[in-house]
């Protein structure tokens, strides 16, 4: 839960001297989207525990480059001050007429399905999670928590005004949260850049059309320069079903009816010291019922919490394929997933109930998919992926939505962790690790 207290930043990795992109700019930005509450990290963690529970509810605001927007009228009286200087609508970027822009955009929301577009401006696609892409173009660019892209802007519009740069909440009614506002300005003779824009800020797409945002989902293929080869089959198949569940009285997130919980004991530090009562031993279900389960129906109130591992074999290819289902309240909503220590390739997204005894891998993209980190499960359909575990290590494959891990949506995967050197002893201190050397 630091990311919603502010425990956030962007790292750009730059090419080597002499690699030649796959496209050309002027110039480059970072755009970082986020969103912000006015209850403290400690305050959300408390609600989500507690019986009755309480949501972290939607955000006050949503922020570009750090900055938001809010009305103090809504504030109480006294802690409110818009007339500061810093308060005062953010530049994105001046512009230069005629040149081309790259922009890398990154969202670190902790709750929010992002849309983010500039007025009159429409962006080409070129990067996903660090992959160049087949380049496509967008008006506005669909972005999940985690997923990093980078587009290419022209500045092209009438250099005698400025424009506006706007986020807006889609997947969830963005009614309690105000779009994220900043201002591309135009470096041109006769133009205040401290202007607002003539215009009313957009307003953007509906944010309950899932069908668009599976659209761009499906839009994005590797470069055909830099497909990166993919491995013809799997030697092993997870299908990971995600439920709502009401566990001892709490409402939690289960995987194939088991919400994760971390041990207090470091996994890591548990299996190279051998601690094997200090997490589950018990492994975790590969499949769900997938015949018989209902994704249109909240789960019934079962599951356990728990702390077990998926053991892989080192340098294995997996297969993933991510099922959503309703919630306890009877709907369905996104869940952006985020792999740690690998990248992985997207295989396909559809909707309904995936069936691997039926024809579902014949809609699967094996020919030029893009590999990312991060993925959306869309509401009421699946996301398939596949990834070769080949990093020696203990690593977290997670909703990035942090209400939703902190309520145990999430596994463990476990590779060739003999292979893992001695751990230094400056990262000893949780659990049973404490006095370790």
């Amino acid at each position: 839960m630091q990311r919603v207290a502010g425990l956030n930043g962007m790292i750009v990795v730059t090419v080597p001297d002499g690699f030649v992109e796959p496209f050309s700019y002027d110039e480059e930005h970072t755009v970082l989207l986020g969103d912000w509450w006015h209850k403290s990290v400690y305050e959300q963690a408390t609600g989500l525990s507690s019986n009755p529970f309480v949501f972290v509810t939607e955000p006050q605001s949503l922020l570009i480059n750090g900055r938001g927007m809010f009305n103090c009228s809504l504030a109480p009286s006294g802690t409110c001050n818009a007339s500061r200087p810093d308060c005062a609508l953010p530049t994105l970027f001046t512009a230069v007429p005629g040149k081309t822009y790259l922009l890398r955009i990154g969202s670190l929301t902790s709750l929010s399905s992002l849309y983010f577009e500039i007025e009159g401006h429409p962006m080409m696609v070129v990067e996903a999670d660090g992959h160049y892409v087949r380049p496509f173009a967008v008006r506005g660019l669909f972005i999940y928590s985690g997923e990093t892209y980078s587009v290419l802007v022209k500045a092209d519009q009438d250099p005698r005004r400025n424009y506006w740069a706007a986020s807006h909440v889609v997947g969830r009614n963005p009614s309690q949260t105000p779009s994220g506002k900043a201002v591309v300005s135009y470096a041109f003779n006769g133009n205040n850049p401290w202007m607002p824009p003539p215009t009313a800020p957009p307003a953007g797409p509906a944010w309950n059309n899932t069908a668009i945002r599976v659209e761009q989902s499906r839009a994005i293929f590797a470069h055909p320069r830099f497909v990166e080869p993919m491995p013809a089959r799997a030697d092993r198949t997870l299908l990971l079903l995600n439920t709502q569940n009401r566990i001892d009285g709490h409402i939690k997130w289960t995987i194939n009816g088991v919400s994760l919980m971390f041990p207090a004991t470091p996994y890591l530090v548990a299996m190279k010291r051998g601690m094997k009562d200090a997490y589950e031993q018990r492994p975790p279900p590969d499949m769900y019922d997938h015949m018989s389960h209902d994704i249109s129906a909240p789960a019934p109130t079962n599951g356990t919490v728990g702390s077990p591992v998926y053991r892989l074999a080192l340098g294995s290819v997996v297969d993933v394929v991510l099922q959503n289902s309703n919630m306890l309240n009877n709907k369905s909503e996104t869940h952006p997933w985020h792999l740690h220590g690998h990248d992985f390739w997207v295989l396909g997204h559809g909707e309904g109930k995936f069936n691997p005894a039926a024809d579902a891998w014949r809609l699967l993209n094996v020919r030029d998919p893009i590999m990312k980190n991060t993925v959306p499960l869309h509401p009421d359909g699946w996301t398939a992926v596949r990834f070769r575990a080949d990093n020696p290590g203990v690593w977290l494959f997670h909703c990035h939505v942090e209400a939703h891990v902190f309520m145990g949506m999430g596994v463990v995967f476990e590779e060739g962790v003999e292979r893992v050197g001695r751990l230094p002893s400056s990262i000893m201190g949780c659990g049973r690790s404490k006095g370790l050397h």
